[in-house]
């Protein structure tokens, strides 16, 4: 049976967007009027979401915050929901700060991608997540919250509140689900702090610009942060009988060819890389966004290999937090990192509003 396109599903779904857009305007006046509790924490909360559909960044600026906040002497927990994680307890403990706990099975893969990135923070999942905020506050004196996908999670309050749009694809269609991109209308806009234009780079420069006047002019009191992208280094992963060791190459190191694969969001965006790799873009193959990786895709993934006379694989951190658990074969995977570059315009918005650090030791949970 065929899978159909987005843009089909969406035609599909277009007389049922404005009664979901109406649900969701309902649902946020609750929470606004106080009629749906918000949880109230006395920690600073860093929302990190979206207002559509889709990857938008989100898992390496919440990287990229976690780490600024680490580096300012804060103790910074990155809160988010597991999704696709098997883990079902009410509070799930990532990583402590210390030893990563759960693999990307039981957490889910980007928070075992973040607590494997950042060492000394704590991560933890949780679908009702006022539970595990509460729970690293007081268990591991956390003094700062990430809410990973937050924008819609009302239930917590936040003291910054980011929404991210990628670039190249912004608003889609301009249509609230399912009719569209949108997860809620457009006026929900107004409850964020600022907005960022993840993916800005200078061949994007023009349409950025454009992204940023159209988000001013509506939204005048928001600032507009363009984050850029690069990919500074590769990590390889080497087959060896107890499972992969790794070590760090230069992009320029990477071997041709390569078999390349992924399960994201927005393959497209890796595929446009690949040239950098010295890769055939058009040969990329892709699975769904948060695909779990089985012994047989990866038995299919080196036949593929061999039939390419393939010397590895190419794909994304991502992908690989799930590789990782499965039998190795005989290739190494090579696999980018994206990083977002300093940014002093990001740095300065976030630290300007978070409480001074004589105040932190006198927080406590409500």
């Amino acid at each position: 049976m065929p899978i159909l396109k987005k843009e089909t599903l969406f035609a599909i779904g277009r007389p049922i967007g404005p009664l979901y857009a109406q649900a969701m305007k309902f649902r946020a006046f609750l929470y606004q009027h106080n009629i749906f509790k918000r949880h109230q924490l006395a920690v600073p909360v860093i929302s990190v979401g979206n207002l559509t559909l889709g990857g938008t960044g989100k898992t390496p600026l919440v990287i990229y915050l976690a780490r600024l906040l680490k580096q300012r002497g804060y103790r910074p927990a990155v809160i988010s929901r597991g999704y696709r994680g098997i883990a079902r307890q009410h509070v799930n403990i990532v990583t402590d700060g210390n030893s990563v706990l759960l693999d990307a099975v039981a957490a889910g893969d980007e928070p075992f991608l973040i607590a494997s990135t950042v060492p000394g923070i704590v991560v933890a999942t949780g679908k009702k997540r006022i539970l595990p905020c509460r729970e690293v506050i007081k268990t591991y004196s956390c003094d700062v919250i990430i809410l990973d996908d937050g924008f819609q999670h009302l239930s917590v309050s936040r003291s910054i509140d980011l929404v991210l749009f990628d670039t190249d694809h912004f608003a889609g269609n301009s249509r609230v689900f399912p009719g569209g991109d949108l997860r809620e209308p457009i006026a929900a806009l107004n409850r964020c702090s600022a907005f960022l234009l993840t993916g800005s780079t200078a061949a994007n420069m023009a349409r950025s610009t454009k992204c940023a006047e159209l988000l001013s002019t509506r939204f005048p009191d928001k600032p507009v942060i363009p984050v850029g992208r690069e990919y500074s280094r590769v990590i390889k992963y080497i087959p060896t009988p107890a499972g992969y060791s790794t070590e760090i190459i230069a992009v320029r190191e990477i071997p041709a060819p390569l078999f390349s694969f992924c399960g994201i969001a927005h393959p497209e965006r890796f595929q446009a890389s690949l040239a950098e790799f010295s890769v055939d873009s058009q040969a990329l193959k892709t699975y769904p966004d948060h695909h779990g990786y089985s012994e047989q895709d990866l038995l299919f993934l080196h036949d593929q290999a061999a039939a390419g006379k393939a010397l590895g694989f190419l794909t994304t951190e991502k992908d690989m937090t799930k590789l990782r658990s499965l039998r190795p074969g005989l290739l190494p995977f090579f696999v980018p990192v994206l990083d977002i570059p300093q940014n002093p315009q990001l740095d300065t918005f976030i630290l300007d509003r978070m409480i001074p650090n004589d105040l932190r030791s006198s927080c406590k949970t409500t």
